[in-house]
C-alpha cells in the first residue's frame, strides 16, 4: 500500500506498470468496456478509488476469450481479480430487444463489439483456468442484478446466481466502493475473499452440508433455485423478499439454495455520504481515453464534458433495476465540488464551453432528501415519490445550474439526464429555469397514458402528464426559439394489451406527439415487471396479468411507428386483430391507409409461455 499517487492513466500493460515501478498490481480490474478515464465509467471509477486508498491497480480492458494469452497480459495480481462484464448486462449490450444480435457497441474502440455474451461467466472461467490460486471477486452490473436465481430473457429460461455458476469467491452489488476497498484493505491484511462473509454490499457462498452447521442471525430465507424454477408463486415470493430487504438499515441477510451451493446476500452497502460522494468525483480523472486507442470510444463522446451529481431514485419504475443497483435514497454532492469539477473544464482541450449535463438518474432528484433516509433508510412500501416527507432540492439545482453558466469560459449548461416531471412544482418560473438549460428538446416519459398500464409500470397516470404538457406549452409561449416536449414511450410492458397500444397511438396523433422514442421493454434481472414477464404474474398482488409474447410484441412496437412504411404489415394485422378496421383508411383520424392485394405476413400462433 504505498502507490497513493495516482498516475495520468492507470495501467493496461506491462510496460506501464514497468514505469510507475510496480512489478505486480495489487489488484487486475477486468471488465467487458474499453477503458476510458472517466468518472461514468465504472473500471476508472473503482480503479481511482482504491488507488487512492493505497493499492495499486491495473486495468485489463476487454480481453480476447478466444486468446487465453490477453489474459496474461498484466500477469497474475498480488490480491486479487476484480471482474465485471461493463457498464451494461453483456446480452443487454450484444441483443435488442427482439434478441437480434447489435451491430455496434458504444464501449468499445470504433464501436465494434468486442464483449463476449455472458461476459463475467466466460471472463472468470478464463481467468480461474489461468491463475488457479488468485481469488476472484465479480461485480458491475451483470454480476449486481444476476446475484440471485433469476429469469433470463435471452435464454427464455430461470437461471442460477451468477455468483453459483462462476468459479468466482465473493460477489459485490450495487456500486461497489465500499465493499472493493473493504475486500482491499482486509485481503491485504491476509484474509481470503472466500472467507469473508460480513461485508454489506455482497454475495458469498457456502456449500449445503457447511450451511447447516452454521449459526446466523437476522436471515431471510428465499425460495431455492429449484422452486423459483418450476413455480410462478415461489417466483414472485422470492421477488418480494428480495425487495424488501434492500435497505442498508434494516436489510436481512438473505439466503437461498442452490444445487450446489447456498447463496448468501449480506445487507447493501451504507450511502455515501457527501463528503465520500466528493472525493470520489473529485479524483484526477483525465476524460479521455487511453492513448493506446486508435478509434474513437462512442461512449465517451456524448458523457466527457457532463457531471454526475448524485446517485440513487426512489421513481419506483418496475421496470427499472436502479433501486435495485444503486439505491433509493439520494446521495448528492455538495455544491462546490460540481462547481469546481466544471470550472476545471476549461483546462481540457477540446472544451468549447458547453457542459452537456448536469445530474443522474433523475436529473431533478439532485439534493432531495428525508429524514427518515439518515436513520432507517427509505420505507418498506418505498413509495417516496408520493411522499411528502421529501424535500425537494429543485430550486438548489436550479441554482447551481445557474451560477456554473456564471463561471468563465462557460457558455451553457444544460440537463441532459432524465427528468422526473411528475416532481416538478406547478410553478412557472421553476418551468423558466429549467427550460433554459434545455436545448432544443425537453426529454420527459410517461411510458403510457392508460391508466391500468402506467399501473403496471408504477408510472404518473394520463392527467399528471397532461397538466405538465399544458405547463411546459405555456412556458414556451413569446419564446423566438420554442422547445419541443419528446415523450419516451415504452411498448410490450405486462399488463399492457394490442388495444392498449392502439389506445397510445391515438393519443399521439391527436396530440401531435408523434416520436420515435419507443422502448420496446426489455425484461432485464430483479426488476418487478421481469417478474410479471417470467410468471404471468404480479408480484404485488398476486393476480394474473397479460403478458404480451412473440408477434404481439413486435405489434405493438410497430404500433407507435404507424408513419413507418417498413411496419405497414404489422399494423395492419394489429388493427385487424383488435376489430379496430376503423383506422385503416384515407380519413384524417386513420392511422394507415388501405393497400390493394395486402398479404397478411404476421405469424397467427398462440403465444407459448416461457414455462
Amino acid at each position: 500500500m504505498v502507490h497513493a499517487k495516482q498516475p495520468k492513466f492507470l495501467p493496461v500493460s506491462q510496460k506501464e506498470l514497468q514505469l510507475l515501478g510496480i512489478d505486480k498490481p495489487d489488484i487486475i480490474i477486468v471488465s467487458g468496456d474499453a477503458y476510458v478515464d472517466h468518472p461514468s465509467f465504472a473500471a476508472a471509477l473503482l480503479g481511482r478509488v482504491l488507488w487512492d486508498a493505497g493499492f495499486s491497480v491495473a486495468i485489463l480492458p476487454q480481453p480476447d476469450p478466444k486468446d487465453p494469452k490477453s489474459f496474461q497480459n498484466l500477469g497474475e495480481p498480488r490480491l486479487f481479480f476484480a471482474i465485471s462484464g461493463g457498464s451494461v448486462d453483456s446480452m443487454v449490450s450484444n441483443y435488442t430487444a427482439a434478441r437480434k444480435k447489435r451491430s455496434d457497441d458504444a464501449y468499445s474502440p470504433g464501436g465494434i463489439p468486442r464483449r463476449p455474451d455472458r461476459a463475467i461467466l466466460v471472463y472468470t472461467d478464463l481467468v480461474h483456468r489461468l491463475f488457479p490460486e488468485s481469488p476472484i471477486v465479480i461485480g458491475g452490473i451483470e454480476a449486481s442484478l444476476r446475484r440471485f436465481a433469476h429469469y433470463d430473457y435471452w435464454s427464455d429460461q430461470i437461471r442460477q446466481s451468477i455468483l453459483a455458476d462462476a468459479p468466482a469467491d465473493l460477489l459485490v452489488y450495487g456500486m461497489g466502493e465500499h465493499a472493493l476497498s473493504t475486500i482491499a484493505r482486509l485481503a491485504d491484511s491476509g484474509e481470503k475473499p472466500k472467507e469473508m462473509q460480513d461485508i454489506p454490499g455482497t454475495v458469498w457462498k457456502i456449500p449445503p452440508k457447511q450451511f447447516e452447521g452454521l449459526a446466523l442471525h437476522n436471515t431471510c430465507i428465499l425460495p431455492s433455485y429449484i422452486e423459483v424454477k418450476e413455480s410462478p408463486e415461489a417466483f414472485c415470493l422470492a421477488h418480494t423478499r428480495i425487495t424488501e430487504n434492500q435497505n442498508p438499515f434494516t436489510g436481512k441477510i438473505l439466503v437461498q439454495r442452490h444445487p450446489k451451493t447456498v447463496i448468501m446476500q449480506n445487507p447493501p452497502a451504507p450511502p455515501l455520504s457527501t463528503p465520500e460522494m466528493d472525493r470520489i468525483y473529485g479524483l484526477p480523472y483525465v476524460r479521455a481515453q487511453h492513448p493506446s486507442y486508435k478509434e474513437e470510444i462512442p461512449a465517451l463522446r456524448p458523457v466527457r464534458f457532463s457531471v454526475i451529481s448524485h446517485r440513487g431514485c426512489y421513481g419506483g419504475c418496475n421496470f427499472c433495476a436502479l433501486g435495485m443497483h444503486q439505491g433509493t435514497i439520494i446521495q448528492s454532492r455538495s455544491y462546490d465540488s460540481i462547481i469546481k469539477e466544471i470550472a476545471s473544464f476549461q483546462k481540457i482541450p477540446g472544451f468549447s464551453g458547453v457542459v452537456s449535463d448536469v445530474g443522474g438518474p433523475s436529473a431533478n432528484m439532485y439534493g432531495d432528501r428525508c429524514i427518515n433516509w439518515e436513520k432507517r433508510g427509505a420505507c418498506q412500501d418505498r413509495e417516496c415519490i408520493r411522499c411528502s416527507s421529501i424535500q425537494s432540492g429543485i430550486e438548489r439545482y436550479l441554482d447551481l445550474l445557474d451560477d456554473a453558466e456564471r463561471l468563465p469560459g462557460i457558455s451553457h449548461v444544460y440537463i441532459g439526464s432524465g427528468l422526473r416531471y411528475d416532481l416538478i412544482p406547478h410553478d412557472p418560473d421553476i418551468m423558466k429555469r429549467i427550460s433554459r438549460h434545455i436545448s432544443g428538446q425537453m426529454k420527459v416519459a410517461p411510458e403510457h397514458i392508460v391508466r391500468s398500464v402506467t399501473e403496471y409500470l408504477n408510472k404518473p397516470d394520463k392527467e399528471c402528464f397532461e397538466a405538465f404538457k399544458e405547463e411546459f406549452e405555456t412556458s414556451q409561449v413569446g419564446k423566438k426559439s420554442r422547445q419541443y416536449l419528446i415523450p419516451y414511450l415504452m411498448s410490450g410492458h405486462p399488463g399492457c394489451t394490442l388495444a392498449d397500444m392502439i389506445n397510445l397511438a391515438e393519443y399521439l396523433r391527436d396530440h401531435h406527439l408523434y416520436t420515435e422514442q419507443v422502448q420496446d421493454f426489455t425484461p432485464t434481472p430483479l426488476t418487478t415487471s421481469t417478474c410479471m414477464y417470467a410468471t404471468g404474474f404480479d408480484p404485488r398482488t398476486n393476480r394474473p396479468v397479460h403478458v404480451p409474447r412473440g408477434e404481439e410484441k413486435k405489434i405493438q412496437r410497430a404500433m407507435l411507428h404507424w408513419k413507418n412504411p417498413a411496419h405497414y404489415h404489422l399494423i395492419f394485422e394489429g388493427l385487424r386483430k383488435a376489430g379496430r378496421e376503423d383506422l385503416i383508411g384515407t380519413q384524417e383520424h386513420c392511422l394507415i391507409s388501405p393497400r390493394k392485394g395486402v398479404v397478411i405476413k404476421a405469424s397467427r400462433k398462440k403465444n407459448q409461455s416461457p414455462r
